[in-house]
């Protein structure tokens, strides 16, 4: 069996973290890979002749179709999409402002939705292809402090969910990463704090004060994540959803199992708003 590292990608958000880890592996792997940032010139990768480095701004919609049109005259047909570009916005929702909330969702909705959308018709005609949309712990579960953020993960995952269903016939498909804390620079240039600061909510303010210093070490290591990711990928079976970390797996599994108790617990209630015919 081919591996999927060894066909062509073109991956958002290429110029740190797991975005980059993957590139690097499909460049081990011999494939070739469209890289993207905001800045090209931030991409710090031997992409040799396998590879190509490309601006994309995930704010300007009028970048994403000269990208992947670079990237095809470059390298060819893409065969995986990455959506890992993006940012995390900190702070309560009553503090966040309608532009910091808007700018949210269009990094970390919009523009993904709107860039896979310019991929599909050439997929549905080949008949293959293969989304990586990459989430969160928040797109399962919010956090106080990151409304936004969540919100914005929230929708990537119900709207991923709804185009898996819609691709499968045409062998395409959909594959959700969460991960939770990762050793990337998500806590430092991926970071934004809501300009307003009201401080009357201790949960955020603490969170405030703790990246402020820089405490802790993120348990997650970008170059495994990108191994997990292409392993998923290259299964009988793909998943549905890839949770990526101890951290991430055990705040994912106690928030199911807490929604499935509370199901159960209310069960009879919901089930009493049925018409009694």
């Amino acid at each position: 069996m081919t591996s999927w590292a060894a066909k062509t990608w073109f991956i958002t958000g290429g110029s740190s973290g797991i975005g980059r880890a993957l590139a690097a592996r499909v460049i081990r792997a011999g494939g070739r890979v469209a890289v993207t940032a905001r800045d090209a010139s931030r991409i710090d990768l031997d992409l040799g002749d396998q590879g190509v480095a490309l601006d994309l701004d995930l704010a300007d919609p009028e970048t994403f179709a000269p990208a992947l049109a670079a990237a095809e005259k470059a390298l060819g047909p893409i065969d995986v999409l990455v959506n890992n570009a993006g940012y995390g916005l900190l702070g309560a929702i009553e503090e966040t402002g309608e532009e910091e909330r808007r700018a949210q969702m269009e990094a970390n909705f919009f523009g993904p939705t709107a860039l896979t959308g310019l991929v599909l018709p050439g997929w549905r005609a080949r008949g293959a292809g293969m989304i990586v949309n990459v989430s969160s712990v928040s797109g399962v579960l919010g956090a106080a402090g990151s409304g936004y953020y969540a919100a914005s993960k929230h929708a990537l995952e119900g709207w991923s969910d709804a185009l898996r269903g819609e691709l499968r016939p045409f062998g395409i498909h959909v594959l959700v990463v969460e991960p939770g804390a990762f050793r990337t620079g998500f806590f430092a240039r991926s970071r934004r704090y809501a300009q307003k600061q009201l401080g009357v909510y201790p949960a955020v303010d603490k969170r405030r004060e703790e990246e402020g210093r820089g405490d802790g070490r993120p348990p997650g290591d970008p170059e495994r994540g990108a191994l997990a990711i292409v392993a998923a990928l290259d299964s009988d079976k793909p998943p549905a959803h890839l949770v990526l970390g101890g951290f991430a797996a055990a705040m994912i599994a106690d928030a199911l199992e807490r929604r499935i108790a509370e199901l159960e617990l209310w069960r009879e209630v919901s089930e009493g708003a049925d018409f009694r015919e």
